[in-house]
């Protein structure tokens, strides 16, 4: 993702894609299940778990996915690929999946850039364009005072915060990740987002309204595609309104 949007736009996006989000989550949780079944000694899974209840996933489909990790019920084999290239007006995309066909994958990822005129490129084209960190998006109310959270985030170890229009977003290292998210929820703070992201460091202005459109299309199609974990870009234009 670029910029992430507004707290309405994601929400609005979360629940049209709730089915989709299942699915996809199921095999996060599947995959970090491998090393181990139990939440409380596998941070990946229990980072999976949490975002998983994050959408109201299912107790049963979470325990099923777990399984299915672990090998006590049969599963598909998930493996990860990502893609990465240029949408309309030069925008970085990287594209993050996991899957049971490659063939299949790869087929589908590419013919979505060609489709809405984009060019899917060679690994590390574009990634040099982003930073992985931890990100926190807490939803601007009432109720959250800016300098409270501030003292509290830094405490923790965050790195930066960023404030928008109804929205504060928390970076962190990612080895901090887990630590800022516990303490924050501790001290009483909810997030609308809380995962470790793709974040750019240098971003693209898009202009052209037919570029836009396509830039938005493209990504919804990738989005919609159950292989499809995320896709990150790096435009300065929120792609989610």
């Amino acid at each position: 993702m670029g910029r992430h949007g507004t707290i309405a736009g994601r929400k609005e996006s979360q629940d049209k894609r709730r089915a989709a989000l299942f699915t996809k989550y199921a095999r996060v949780i599947t995959v970090a299940a491998r090393a181990g079944g139990d939440p409380e000694y596998n941070i990946s899974l229990k980072h999976a778990i949490d975002k998983a209840k994050s959408i109201n996933m299912p107790n049963a489909n979470i325990d099923r996915a777990i399984k299915k990790g672990t090998g006590e019920i049969e599963g598909e084999v998930y493996e990860e690929m990502i893609f990465e290239g240029y949408g309309p007006a030069g925008v970085a995309i990287v594209v993050e999946t996991l899957t049971d066909n490659k063939n299949r994958t790869t087929s589908n990822v590419r013919s979505t850039f060609d489709k809405y005129g984009g060019n899917l490129g060679t690994p590390g084209c574009v990634s040099y364009m982003f930073n992985r960190k931890g990100l926190l998006i807490i939803e601007k109310t009432d109720d959250v005072d800016e300098d409270e959270l501030m003292e509290a985030a830094l405490e923790a170890g965050m790195e930066d915060m960023q404030v928008y229009d109804d929205s504060f977003e928390i970076l962190t290292d990612p080895d901090d990740f887990n630590d800022v998210k516990e303490a924050l929820q501790a001290a009483g703070y909810e997030f609308v987002e809380a995962d470790i992201e793709n974040v750019p460091t240098i971003e693209s202005e898009p202009t052209n309204e037919d570029d836009i459109k396509n830039l938005k299309k493209m990504i919804e199609i990738l989005e919609d595609n159950d292989d499809v974990q995320k896709v990150y870009n790096n435009s300065s234009v929120d792609l989610m309104d």
